[in-house]
């Protein structure tokens, strides 16, 4: 059966060479059934109504605060070692349309979990509504997605295993979620030490939260004690916030 050919465009190149890396990840899945019932009435209410991805971004991002393994990296230079960032970056997967064809970027939220929710979810809807050439970390990814294959990877492999640069170009923690189209993702591939996702939060509040770690950096009972404390979070001090954001009634 003749086909034709289909070049790779520079997100799809940005996408091969990542997978490269994160195929090196040995990347195990944790999942929480969460109650949110509480939360999800506050969101309701709230105004402006902050999108999901904000409300466990905040939340993973206080969650992290307390919990420094959930900041630390496995890191190849100078030596084999694990690295702790003082606060968490987090990178958020976002589709959108680019020269003809729906792609995947990746943008960065920093310091999310001492950062306003509201500021948190207008971070996110930009990152997923403003031109792609406006927004830094896109045009970013397609400059360096442009440059032969022998430099893309090894600059890669330079940004995931220098200390210092590496939460500055990948971030400490990623989400990618795709429950706003009833559907979720299973086990994610990244490079990084904790990727977030969620399915669809349903009519009584209930959801399954997963988290794929990095099994060199992270264990399991460390992980699954970790989505105890962001359902914790979002059920108390999010919830709260959510619920100050509700308009004031007038008085009759």
């Amino acid at each position: 059966m003749r086909g034709r050919s289909v070049g790779l465009s520079a997100p799809r190149r940005f996408m091969v060479d990542l997978l490269h890396f994160a195929s090196q990840v040995p990347g195990v899945p944790v999942q929480r059934e969460m109650r949110l019932g509480e939360v999800r009435a506050a969101r309701a209410a709230a105004a402006p109504r902050p999108g999901w991805p904000a409300l466990f971004l905040k939340a993973f991002g206080r969650v992290a605060a307390e919990m420094p393994e959930l900041r630390r990296a496995f890191v190849r230079l100078p030596w084999c070692h694990l690295y702790e960032y003082p606060s968490s970056v987090a990178t958020v997967a976002v589709e959108r349309e680019y020269a003809g064809e729906r792609a995947v970027f990746f943008g960065r939220v920093r310091d999310p979990g001492e950062t306003a929710l509201v500021e948190v979810d207008a971070q996110v809807r930009a990152l997923a509504l403003a031109p792609v050439e406006s927004v830094k970390s896109f045009r970013k990814m397609l400059r360096f997605a442009r440059l032969p294959r022998v430099v893309r990877r090894t600059l890669m492999w330079l940004g995931l295993n220098l200390p210092r640069s590496r939460a500055h170009q990948f971030g400490t923690f990623g989400l990618s979620v795709y429950s706003s189209l009833g559907a979720e993702s299973l086990h994610p591939l990244s490079p990084l030490t904790v990727t977030l996702t969620y399915g669809v939060v349903e009519q009584d509040g209930s959801v399954v939260v997963r988290l794929v770690y990095d099994h060199r950096v992270l264990d399991g009972a460390t992980v699954a004690r970790a989505l105890a404390r962001l359902e914790a979070e979002l059920n108390g001090a999010l919830c709260d916030e959510l619920r100050a954001m509700a308009p004031a009634k007038r008085a009759a």
